[in-house]
């Protein structure tokens, strides 16, 4: 695969462009591959939303130079687009059946990084992360996943199952929000052809 000129990072539920893990790879991103052209959205809380302002915002990107990185829900939104593109993608600690988990958050939720923001996660975002969710993972190969066995989250064994025949990098301890993704960005950079 030629080295990637385009790179789309998704964050996750109740997160935003400020997450930790954003800000190290695109500050990673500006210091050592300036020239590749990254967008970190902040995502609506509706699931057909925010796929819609993503693909919408991705529309001429070259096919054949563009990745994406997703966090968490944004690593669910990342296999969406990756399936529907076919773009290689990086999984952080991705969700696998978000439709499921995400039904006890019906409700007002708050951003993680900014208590004061509010938002409303409504009964029909649940159909909507449904209604996308691939029938299958194509091409596996395409996949690459940094999973820790200590996400207080989600299942490890689920994610490791998923992207079986993908490259994954399974840590053994770690929490939800990979604290230590910087210690990680060689695997990062490498697997997204940018090492």
């Amino acid at each position: 695969m030629p080295a990637p000129t385009h790179l789309l990072y998704l964050h996750g539920f109740r997160s935003s462009p400020a997450s930790f893990k954003a800000r190290c790879l695109l500050g990673w991103l500006a210091q050592h591959r300036p020239a590749v052209q990254a967008w970190c959205p902040q995502l609506p809380p509706s699931p057909r939303a925010a796929l819609a302002q993503v693909l919408a915002g991705t529309a001429a990107w070259p096919a054949d130079r563009s990745v994406v990185v997703g966090s968490s829900l944004g690593g669910f939104y990342a296999t969406v687009v990756a399936e529907a593109r076919g773009w290689p993608a990086l999984l952080l600690n991705p969700a696998v059946d978000p439709a499921r988990d995400l039904a006890a958050y019906i409700g007002e939720q708050t951003g993680f990084h900014d208590p004061a923001e509010r938002f409303f996660f409504r009964p029909e975002f649940v159909a909507e992360l449904q209604a996308m969710t691939p029938a299958a993972i194509t091409r596996p190969e395409r996949y690459s996943a940094l999973i820790t066995q200590g996400d207080e989250v989600l299942d490890w064994r689920e994610m490791a199952a998923c992207y079986a025949g993908g490259h994954l990098r399974v840590l053994p301890g770690g929490d939800h929000a990979i604290s230590d993704f910087d210690a990680h960005l060689p695997f990062v950079a490498e697997r997204l052809g940018l090492g």
